[in-house]
């Protein structure tokens, strides 16, 4: 989702919006491609810290005009590549690949496998894409022996899990999630399902059969919890 106005920011005068909270009063001077993908690479930090990973909180807070001195106004995306363990499980490796502007075809998918190394180690991969994937270049995914996520840049141009009307949501571990069932009797399939595709769903990562807690404010009316399964 991208801001009005051709501003792709949200936060501070670094990214997109003036000190004094006008969208107006800033005026970026900068490259599209830059600002893109800074936004982008701080929502995929900010979700692999909400799924447990070992994400500085230096690298999260890094400003717009930080990321432009570092990678430059027309970003090599090779460079952007993120790899990280898991904060709990430090066997538990990401992978995080910005894909170039172009169309990606089953070539670009097979090159990046020869260039992964330490296949072994890795458990999860995210590609990000800032154009379409084709269809044999899907199936190619589908080779790799670990799970393999894609996203689009422009779901990631904001966090969606801040957003001010997005309830708060938490994903329960396995024995919380036995202790709720067995609380009330029930079984999974009696929860209120979530899809995988759902945007939640896939911002944490989730699989078929974790369950999220679903809290909704009470500015409005009373607050109140619901649990959700996915499927």
């Amino acid at each position: 989702m991208e801001a009005g106005n051709g501003i792709e920011g949200e936060r501070d005068g670094y990214d997109g919006v003036s000190r004094d909270g006008c969208l107006s009063g800033f005026i970026d001077s900068g490259s599209r491609e830059s600002h893109r993908l800074f936004l982008s690479r701080r929502t995929v930090l900010e979700m692999l810290r909400d799924r447990g990973y070992a994400v500085s909180v230096s690298e999260i807070n890094l400003s717009l005009q930080e990321f432009r001195a570092i990678y430059g106004q027309e970003p090599d995306v090779d460079r952007l590549r993120i790899s990280i363990a898991h904060q709990s499980h430090p066997s538990k490796r990401m992978l995080v690949i910005f894909c170039g502007p172009g169309i990606v075809k089953v070539n670009v998918i097979r090159s990046l496998a020869t260039q992964i190394v330490n296949k072994d180690s890795l458990t999860g991969l995210i590609l990000i894409l800032q154009n379409q994937i084709t269809n044999q270049a899907l199936k190619a995914v589908d080779l790799f022996s670990f799970k393999v996520e894609i996203f689009q840049i422009t779901d990631l141009l904001v966090n969606i899990t801040k957003h001010v009307l997005k309830p708060k949501h938490r994903v329960l571990t396995d024995q919380e999630k036995d202790r709720l069932l067995k609380k009330f009797s029930i079984e999974e399939k009696q929860l209120p399902r979530m899809l995988k595709k759902d945007a939640i769903a896939r911002y944490y990562g989730l699989e078929r059969g974790q369950v999220v807690k679903v809290t909704y404010g009470g500015e409005i009316t009373e607050s109140h919890v619901t649990y959700r399964c996915v499927w």
